[in-house]
C-alpha cells in the first residue's frame, strides 16, 4: 500500500484511510489480546538481537506491522512476542480474529488476510 491510503469510493465522494491509521489500529487491538507481550520489529537475525528491539505492549506504534493493498482489501503482517506456557496457536488465533474484526469494525474497510508472526516467547513476571 502506498502512503496515500486505501480508498474508498462512496455516494458523496471518497474515503482514505492512510496505512499509518490502520497500523495504529492494528497495534492497539493486538496490544490488548491476551498473551502478547509486545511487538517485535520485523528484522532478519538471531531472537537475541530482535528481543533488543522489543516494543513496549503499552504503546501502539506502527512498527512491527505491515500494511498492504491486496485487490481493494487490506493485507496485514504482525510480528507480536508472547508470554510464555501459553498455547501459540491459541495466541495467534485470537490476535487474527480480533485484529480482522476491529479493523474491519473502525474502518469499513475489507481485510484479505491477518498474519501473525510469532517473533520471540518470552517470560512475564
Amino acid at each position: 500500500m502506498d502512503e496515500s491510503g486505501l480508498t474508498i469510493p462512496s455516494e458523496l465522494g471518497r474515503i482514505t484511510v492512510a496505512p499509518a491509521a490502520v497500523a495504529q489500529i492494528v497495534g492497539r487491538v493486538a496490544a490488548e489480546c491476551y498473551g502478547v507481550v509486545g511487538m517485535s520489529l520485523r528484522t532478519p537475525g538471531p531472537a537475541r538481537e530482535r528481543m533488543g528491539r522489543l516494543l513496549p505492549k503499552g504503546r501502539p506504534r506502527p512498527r512491527g506491522i505491515v500494511v498492504r493493498d491486496v485487490d481493494r482489501a487490506i493485507a496485514l503482517e504482525l510480528y507480536v512476542v508472547v508470554a510464555d506456557g501459553l498455547n501459540l496457536a491459541e495466541v495467534a488465533g485470537t490476535v487474527r480474529s480480533q485484529v480482522a474484526y476491529e479493523v474491519e469494525r473502525l474502518t469499513g474497510l475489507r481485510i484479505a488476510s491477518v498474519d501473525v508472526h510469532i517473533q520471540a516467547v518470552r517470560r512475564t513476571a
